[in-house]
Order: structure tokens, then C-alpha cells, then sequence
């Protein structure tokens, strides 16, 4: 289908960017990869007067690894985390989870602040975001402000963005040495959005016992979410397979997903109990013939 009659900028700065969004009270979107806006926009989804197209400012297309945390610019590809040799040692969850994102050429064009903005439920970011505590900076006419990304993620397509501020960082926390973590995913197809996806991270005290216990979900409900009682489960255990099948009939009882085009309810809801017992096992190097 071709796109709807609209108007196109391509601002020089940052300023001018909020400036034009605006001046157009909501009827404005900003684009800077486009492989969901396109296809809205194509289908109708959305059909906006103007396109703000942000690809070109400056500064928001950089990685930043400090004593702080990992600090992705808006403008960062999925592929230029792939490539960042950096992230393997300092945020292996992350990059373990964008590899799962779509394929090559949209790894190629997708970026950190439009997959966020967007807020797909089951998208790998915004449940890298939300499992991990992250902060998402926003900039407006008002200037910046900070919100977590559970708090900035409100629902399917939803978020706290207002619609003259632009999504400008992502900042994950500092990850610690010898964090056990895991990432697991089920699509139909390589490439296609998941049906569900269990991201786990802990540490372990000096007893060997789990604590600060992560479980993250995307693809079960209209946001991604963590799985507070199975976190609660997990801290100041030791992790084996009768801990580990708890945690997943736990989960599977957490999650409350809907019938879809793609899975039923029972299909998914199973499937997260499958993906959480994977993911511990991956994480605590248990074979998954001994956790099953």
C-alpha cells in the first residue's frame, strides 16, 4: 500500500526536532529507523501530518560504558551492538537477547529509541529494559527527565512519551562480574516476533545462594513484565532442579495471556513455564535433561 499524503522534515538539531513536534499538537511522529513506522504507516495504522525524521542528529548514536552503566544513544542500531565488542563482557544479556531481533537488514536500521517508543509487547528491548531496571531519558520543551523503564512502558503501543518529547538514552545498569544470566525465546520463525521470551539474571552470595533474582516475560501480556514471585522464590536459594521446576510452574500460574491469531492462552502460558525452566538451567549450567 502507499503511504498516506504527509509533510517531511529532517531537523538539524535537537531543539528544532522538539520544535517541530511541537507545533503540530500530537499530529506529528518522529522516525528514525522506520521498520515499524512504515509499515504503519502503510497500513493505515497511524497516519500523521508530518514525519519528524531525527536519523541525522547528533550525538544520539553513541554506546558509553562507564562505572555508571551501558548508555545507548536513541540513534543506536541493533547492529552496532552486535559489533560493539565491549557489550559480550559488560551486558551479555543484552546482546544475547538482539540477536533474536528480526533479521539482518532490520537489525541494520532498527533503533534503541524507536523500539522503545513503539513499546511492542514482545519486543526484546523494551524486556531487556524493564528486567534490568533501566532509565530512559526523555527531552522536551521543558527540558529532560528520567523515568524507569517500567514506568515509561504502560502498555501495548503505550507509553509515558509525551507527544513533543523524543526518547533520547537508555541507561542499564552496572552489570557485575560473574553474573549468571540467561535469554530464551520461541518464534515460529527465525526473525518473527516472539510468542514469549524469558530473560533471568542473579548473582550468588558466598554460600552459593541466589540472590538479586531478575525473571523477565515479553510476549505474554500488553507489556513486558518481571515475574516478582518467582523472584521472591529464587532469592536465598540454592539453585537446582526441584528449584527450578517450582520456579517454572510458578511462572506458568503469573502470567494471564489472551487467545490470539498466533497461540492460545494455555499454549503461552505453558510455553513460559518451558522458557523460564530453560533459562534457569542455561544460567546455572544444569543440564536440561536434569531440570525437565
Amino acid at each position: 500500500m502507499k503511504l498516506p499524503l504527509l509533510d517531511y522534515i529532517r531537523p538539524a538539531t535537537l531543539s528544532d526536532a522538539i520544535a517541530a513536534l511541537g507545533a503540530h499538537d500530537g499530529d506529528a511522529k518522529v522516525i528514525s529507523g522506520g521498520q515499524s513506522l512504515m509499515p504503519m504507516l502503510a497500513f493505515r495504522l497511524t497516519s500523521p501530518k508530518l514525519l519528524v525524521d531525527i536519523g541525522r542528529l547528533p550525538g544520539l548514536d553513541q554506546i558509553v560504558v562507564s562505572e555508571e552503566g551501558i548508555d545507548l544513544g536513541a540513534l543506536v542500531t541493533w547492529r552496532a551492538i552486535e559489533r560493539d565488542k565491549r557489550l559480550a563482557d559488560v551486558h551479555p544479556l543484552l546482546v544475547a537477547a538482539i540477536a533474536h531481533v528480526a533479521h539482518y537488514q532490520i537489525r541494520n536500521r532498527g533503533t534503541v529509541g524507536g523500539s522503545l517508543a513503539h513499546a511492542d509487547p514482545a519486543a526484546e528491548l523494551p524486556g531487556i529494559a524493564v528486567t534490568c531496571d533501566a532509565t530512559l531519558t526523555l527531552v522536551g520543551p521543558n527540558g529532560s527527565r528520567s523515568l524507569r523503564a517500567d514506568a515509561f512502558i504502560l502498555g501495548g503501543l503505550d507509553t509515558a512519551l509525551a507527544p513533543d518529547e523524543l526518547v533520547v538514552n537508555l541507561r542499564l545498569p552496572p552489570w557485575r562480574s560473574g553474573r549468571c544470566w540467561a535469554f530464551e525465546e520461541f518464534a515460529r520463525r527465525r526473525g518473527d516476533f516472539a510468542l514469549a521470551g524469558v530473560a533471568v539474571f542473579y548473582d550468588l552470595d558466598a554460600y552459593g545462594n541466589v540472590y538479586n533474582a531478575h525473571v523477565g516475560v515479553i510476549g505474554v501480556d500488553h507489556r513486558p513484565a518481571r515475574l516478582t514471585a518467582v523472584e521472591t522464590l529464587l532469592d536465598g536459594q540454592r539453585l537446582d532442579t526441584r528449584l527450578i521446576t517450582m520456579a517454572a510452574d510458578l511462572a506458568r500460574d503469573a502470567v494471564n495471556p489472551s487467545d490470539d491469531i498466533h497461540a492460545e492462552a494455555a499454549y503461552r502460558r505453558d510455553l513460559v513455564g518451558v522458557l523460564v525452566e530453560r533459562a534457569l538451567a542455561r544460567a546455572g549450567n544444569i543440564p536440561l535433561t536434569e531440570a525437565a
